[in-house]
């Protein structure tokens, strides 16, 4: 018997109006996006003013929300009930676009350019390690100061771990702390002649090792992005702790999706147990792509064990109908023979009577005709049974093979469900307290809203359609 936990009930949740950020988290690859946008889609038909936030590169909330594309601008969802006064809105984090948009918004149009165009400030907007969990915790900062919406639902970044994102600051902040960092903007702040004469003089073999390693040309690159970035290091660390903030304040609530799988409940309990250490809100955990069966009283064991004693009934059945075609055609090779016999010595008196040919002839391959009755000949020409009208026994092992592998089918399905309610159980017996809800693994991918709208219901706790 599986363990208990609170059922996790997301309409009073997406209802209360003092809820305006709702962050799925987990680890890569366990339906965060479509649990995100499975939310917007209910929380905009109950009335609610909602946008998704999606990091997902593979795009598939454009398809499900019917949008040709998706991109740093939030575009309105077509087909949304909006009989409640709801609507919904998507858009999909551009990271280097939301950097360019953060330098342009805190520093001057010459700093600025500068920056754009320095070659290290490009490759470190397109691909720094810890960039874009960063920029989805700057764009959540602006989606919330905006306040065009009274929900922001976030799709967090498809990071190895799901602990990434909440510790994306702490590691900017590391960076522009760090020595290397503080090195190299000596210069700048010592300033012109007086900086170069400062690196000759005091750092000539640091600077000299580091040319060595990094190559001149990407050394005094770096050097000229940190002295134009020098004056905004400041606001990226107040931005950041921030919103660090308000992913701790009361409208706040996560939402950890994980599937059924070991390493995926263990990265959920980590989650979990984060963000009891960073006093966030937890709303609950959503165990998607949970398989069930309508036959589970019949176990895997029983199924195995009748699925054997099937097959074993076929293969008696299938060397019984073979025994009897062998010995049809020894009967049909013997009366042939007696048949020939007795043609030769009665030839004479049948010569010229087409109706008595010889009865070898008519059992000859591809020679057979009606009998003298005027019935046709029930057998094939090697004396054998037709396929199309094989004995019951045979028949019945066709059919009993079938059975058997439908029960060995069900008796696979079985043993994952029994895997994954043991997976769950250990999660549950760790975590009693956390709120949980399954959702049932669909037949196929979702790629419209009526799927998101099934999803929906799971997630409130109500079973989908058969």
């Amino acid at each position: 018997m599986s363990l208990e936990s609170p059922l996790l009930d997301v309409d009073p949740l997406l209802d209360d109006p003092r809820t305006r950020i709702i962050v799925c988290c987990g680890s890569g690859g366990v339906g965060k996006t479509t649990t995100a946008a499975a939310l917007g889609v209910r929380a905009a038909e109950r009335g609610r003013t909602a946008v998704v936030l999606t990091i997902d590169p593979a795009r598939r909330l454009a398809q499900s929300m019917g949008l040709t594309e998706l991109d740093n601008t939030p575009r309105e969802v077509a087909g949304i009930d909006r009989s409640a006064g709801g609507s919904l809105h998507a858009m999909m984090l551009d990271m280097k676009r939301t950097f360019d948009e953060v330098v342009v918004q805190h520093s001057d149009p010459e700093r600025a350019r500068a920056i754009l165009e320095n070659p290290f400030y490009q490759s470190l907007s397109a691909g720094f390690a810890g960039t874009q969990e960063y920029m989805a915790m700057e764009k959540l900062g602006q989606l919330r100061a905006q306040d065009a919406w009274d929900l922001i639902i976030v799709d967090t970044p498809p990071s190895r771990s799901a602990l990434d994102f909440l510790d994306a600051p702490k590691r900017l902040g590391s960076f522009l702390d760090g020595r290397f960092i503080k090195l190299l903007m000596a210069p700048a702040k010592v300033g012109g002649r007086a900086g170069v004469k400062f690196l000759n003089i005091g750092m000539s073999m640091m600077t000299g090792t580091l040319s060595k390693v990094m190559g001149a040309g990407l050394l005094r690159d770096v050097q000229t992005f940190v002295a134009a970035m020098d004056t905004m290091f400041g606001g990226f660390r107040t931005r950041a702790d921030a919103t660090f903030r308000l992913l701790q304040a009361p409208g706040t609530a996560f939402l950890v999706v994980a599937a059924p799988e070991r390493d995926a409940l263990r990265e959920a309990a980590y989650f979990v147990e984060r963000l009891a250490a960073e006093d966030m809100p937890l709303a609950g955990l959503v165990l998607n792509r949970v398989h069930g069966s309508g036959a589970d009283r019949l176990t895997a064991e029983r199924a195995v064990a009748a699925a054997e004693a099937l097959e074993d009934a076929a293969e008696t059945a299938a060397e019984a109908a073979s025994d009897a075609d062998h010995d049809a055609v020894q009967k049909a090779s013997q009366d042939a023979d007696q048949d020939t016999n007795q043609g030769t010595d009665q030839g004479a008196d049948l010569d010229g009577d087409p109706s008595a040919a010889d009865p070898a002839e008519k059992l000859a391959a591809g020679r057979i005709v009606d009998l003298p009755t005027g019935k046709a000949d029930p057998g094939t020409a090697d004396g054998t049974q037709d396929p199309q009208d094989r004995t019951e026994g045979d028949r019945q092992a066709r059919t009993e093979r079938f059975v058997a592998g439908l029960l060995r089918l069900h008796a696979e399905r079985m043993q994952v469900v029994a895997r994954e309610r043991r997976t769950r159980d250990r999660f549950v017996s760790v975590h009693p307290e956390v709120p949980m809800v399954d959702v049932t693994a669909l037949p196929g991918d979702v790629h419209d809203l009526d799927g998101l709208r099934a999803i929906g219901l799971q997630l409130s706790g109500e079973p989908t359609a058969a």
